[in-house]
């Protein structure tokens, strides 16, 4: 971020007006920029995207480690690609960005704006794949793909350009489609959870909310502070849909073509940013976990005899562990140095006064908690090796609270109307059928308490002995009901 001079304000109550907070936290702190001149395309500012940086190389180190290669295909799609598979074409043509002229030339038919990426993939796929031994197949990229979004867009959460992953991989058998998926479930706990401390709930999508072209989705959902739930990646289970469309398929050795199973996964890198502002955000502005903060300790000396020095001493030290390290010393008050850090969140603060100087020690105040230790500066390093795990135990259980705060059970309309009176938001209940014939309980489920289906965990148990929560019937899910962005 550098040690420029900018006046940051901010007074606003995350819990209590999170939209306010959100878009004042993402402007104020230049993560993004919404001044472009097309609606619902932002432009991402240095510090966001060395956030970002760091969140794609997780999901990509754990893709590759898992036998996923990296590709890259265009960004233009032939609509005659689009319209192979008829469900998937439906689903994404109303969304679609088209290129129709080529110079001041009409263009002999015309190219979508890359929407999703299963229709460029696999018109190579039956090309390439032709005996078993080309399976299986599993390649991703790492790109921004394009939506006319005709609902209000929200910057990194909705809009119409947005960055992300996605995993194409491709199967001879079900067992190895499905086992997939389960993968993916642990590729998002791993860096979701594991990497970014936010807790997700994965579910299976209800067959009404799935993907156009699949015969399943799981997805991922976090919980966003005022207790709506944000979708930021999902897996799904194409079965035979695509290869049937595209052909593809290979010979066995009685020269008989069989098609091939596939799957498809895709992180939402700009909604895991999203997410990551929010959930860790409080009313000082950012907190930013160690792994992914572009700037891991900010050293703030405090004028006094021998405190320069000393700070370049620290400084140097901390950049010799290969951290991210800011040294300011501006000509401002200790206050507004202290107020500028607290609000992009960086996660340490060194102080360096004269106490500090004659004492051979060093203060340092954790962003997250907002406590002060001092510490002998021959303990500094031992100290930040043991801080990235103790501050992610810590992030994690914030985010937890903050998920069980809007969560509760309820088996009747007449519950679920008391529990989203108290507050509760998010609901486990139970549902006849998540097939299409469940469709009509979910509608009234959204008429009365403005919350949608989410889904049901993944290998979940049928319920014993629970009654629909619409209709009464036998429940044949536990499913949790949210309103959704």
């Amino acid at each position: 971020m550098g040690n420029e001079s900018r006046k940051v304000t901010f007074s606003v109550d995350r819990e209590r007006n999170f939209s306010d907070w959100y878009n004042i936290v993402i402007r104020q702190a230049e993560l993004i920029d919404d001044r472009f001149n097309i609606k619902g395309m932002v432009v991402y500012r240095p510090y966001a995207m060395k956030i970002v940086r760091v969140v794609y190389r997780f999901f990509e180190d754990r893709l590759e480690r898992g036998g996923h290669q990296p590709t890259q295909f265009p960004v233009l799609i032939p609509e005659e690609n689009l319209d192979k598979e008829a469900e998937h074409v439906r689903g994404f043509k109303p969304e679609t960005f088209w290129v129709t002229m080529g110079g001041d030339e009409p263009l002999t038919s015309r190219y979508a704006l890359r929407p999703t990426s299963e229709t460029a993939f696999y018109y190579m796929y039956s090309q390439w794949i032709r005996s078993p031994t080309d399976l299986p197949l599993k390649l991703y990229q790492s790109v921004s793909v394009y939506r006319h979004e005709t609902k209000a867009t929200k910057p990194l959460i909705r809009g119409r350009e947005f960055l992300w992953i996605e995993a194409h991989d491709v199967f001879a058998t079900k067992e190895e489609a499905m086992k997939q998926v389960e993968e993916d479930e642990n590729t998002m706990q791993e860096v979701i959870e594991g990497e970014l401390a936010i807790p997700v709930l994965f579910l299976r999508r209800p067959q009404w909310d799935k993907f156009k072209g699949a015969v399943d989705t799981y997805a991922a959902d976090v919980v966003m502070p005022d207790g709506a739930t944000l979708q930021v990646a999902s897996t799904h289970y194409l079965g035979t849909n695509f290869s049937e469309a595209f052909d593809i398929g290979y010979f066995d050795e009685e020269g008989r073509k069989n098609k091939v199973e596939q799957t498809c996964f895709g992180p939402g890198i700009s909604r895991i940013l999203a997410a990551i502002i929010s959930i860790h955000g409080d009313n000082s502005g950012l907190i930013l976990p160690f792994k992914v903060a572009p700037t891991h300790a900010v050293v703030i000396p405090i004028p006094g005899e021998g405190v320069h020095e000393y700070s370049v001493k620290i400084v140097q030290k901390l950049k010799d562990m290969g951290l991210g390290v800011e040294f300011d010393d501006r000509d401002e008050t200790p206050g507004a140095k202290f107020y500028k850090w607290e609000f992009l969140g960086v996660p340490l603060r060194i102080e360096v006064g004269g106490r500090e100087v004659s004492s051979s020690t060093v203060t340092v105040f954790d962003r997250a908690t907002k406590r002060r230790t001092s510490i002998g500066l021959d303990e500094l390093e031992k100290f930040i090796h043991g801080f990235s795990m103790l501050q992610h135990q810590e992030l994690h259980e914030r985010a937890e609270g903050l998920m069980n705060k809007f969560l509760d059970d309820a088996e009747t309309l007449e519950k679920a109307r008391s529990a989203i009176s108290s507050g509760r938001r998010i609901l486990r209940s139970h549902l006849c059928s998540m097939e299409l014939d469940g469709e009509e309980c979910a509608r009234k489920i959204e008429t009365e308490l403005g919350l949608s289906v989410r889904g049901e965990e993944l290998n979940a148990a049928p319920p014993k002995g629970k009654k629909c929560l619409v209709c009464g019937k036998d429940a044949k899910h536990q499913v949790y009901l949210a309103e959704a962005y």
